[in-house]
């Protein structure tokens, strides 16, 4: 049925798609008696899902645009057939390895194979299994064996060897299944993986947490392809390493990616020295460099001092509120005048008299 040699594809996967392309595949068998499904596929590219299945549905989710062509409905009839010989299988390797790990209860069992094409042209494929999220097994896929990663899987090992069809399956799809499928989704989704989206720059300053210097971020998000990379420059011409810190590529929700990368500048550094975040993407003619210029970050002093305006702001407008209500509630009651104790009527005459206000003598004179 595939009749492309893996030369022909990476030959042709190298004039069309420049770049590193991946498919994935992802299956897990869940124990009976619970809320989960017991049984779960999908198929990755370049980190994008493009296929899914779980027990409890009637048919998998094709997120592709180019199921109702020819290739389409060929590439459906393999996808289909990996679904059913797959689900059985796993569900077989569960059920075994719980019964020679002696456990009981709720567990769960993982694969995952992968192949790559890289843009120079060559490839790399793996399979690898996991019992409750633990390394069991893995498959060699130039040696064609199995490697045990716990003694329980011993009986795994031997078991798939033994079994030539299922052996045949498995060196057949890795060493050349995979790249045409690959292929087929390079192929048809070229205007989506083709495409190139240039990356957007921010510069985020805040207080380092272990020293008294400041962390600028490079945050680079909304790129496509994948490919990207992100350096630190000291005085337009130093590639920093010391004092840098990098994050994975991330996929964001729109299928481009994000990456992160920090510098921590001490407070000398700052004033001797200039820096910048450089970014080399597919999308740029030329590398794209982003001055850090201190005096225009946010100055956390000022922040601070914002805030306690703010709170002050916030205490006098409930104080100036109290304020009223009390007076407003004295005015509705005007014919009410609380008594005064002795030593307030005391100390009244003491006030009016520390006052010595002529009016008031006036007025007590004549009364008298």
């Amino acid at each position: 049925m595939i009749r492309m040699t893996v030369l022909g594809i990476l030959c042709w996967v190298h004039a069309a798609a420049a770049g590193t392309h991946s498919l994935q595949y992802s299956a897990m068998a869940t124990s009976e008696d619970t809320e989960l499904s017991q049984f779960v596929f999908l198929v990755m590219l370049d980190d994008v899902q493009y296929t899914s299945f779980n027990s409890t549905m009637d048919k998998p989710v094709l997120l592709t645009d180019w199921m109702n062509e020819t290739k389409g409905r060929e590439f459906w009839e393999i996808i289909r057939w990996h679904i059913i010989n797959d689900q059985n299988l796993i569900k077989w390797s569960l059920q075994n390895t719980v019964k020679h790990f002696n456990h009981t209860g709720v567990h769960t069992y993982q694969y995952t194979g992968y192949c790559e094409l890289h843009d120079d042209g060559t490839k790399r494929a793996y399979l690898n299994h996991a019992y409750d999220g633990k390394d069991f097994i893995s498959f060699d896929v130039e040696t064609l064996t199995w490697v045990a990663a716990v003694p329980q899987a011993v009986f795994y090992k031997y078991k798939r060897e033994n079994d030539t069809a299922q052996q045949q399956i498995v060196f057949d799809y890795y060493r050349r299944e995979c790249y045409q499928l690959l292929e087929w989704y390079i192929q048809y989704g070229m205007e989506t993986l083709q495409r190139k989206v240039r990356p957007a720059v921010m510069l985020i300053q805040r207080k380092a947490r272990e020293s008294a210097g400041t962390d600028v971020i490079c945050h680079v998000t909304g790129f496509y392809p994948r490919e990207v990379e992100v350096n630190w420059i000291r005085d337009d011409e130093a590639v920093l390493e010391e004092g840098v810190w990098s994050g994975e590529v991330l996929p964001n929700e729109d299928r481009t990616y994000q990456l992160r990368k920090t510098l921590t500048v001490s407070p000398e550094d700052q004033k001797k020295h200039s820096y910048s975040c450089q970014v080399d993407h597919a999308s740029l003619d030329e590398k794209m460099d982003v001055k850090w210029v201190p005096e225009a970050a946010l100055n956390m002093g000022f922040v601070a001092a914002g805030v306690l305006a703010a709170l002050g702001l916030i205490i006098a407008v409930i104080i100036g509120a109290l304020i009223w209500k009390k007076r407003a509630s004295g005015a509705r009651r005007p014919d009410y005048t609380p008594a005064q104790t002795k030593e307030q009527s005391d100390a009244s005459s003491n006030s009016t008299n520390d006052r010595c206000d002529p009016i008031a003598e006036k007025l007590m004179t004549q009364t008298e």
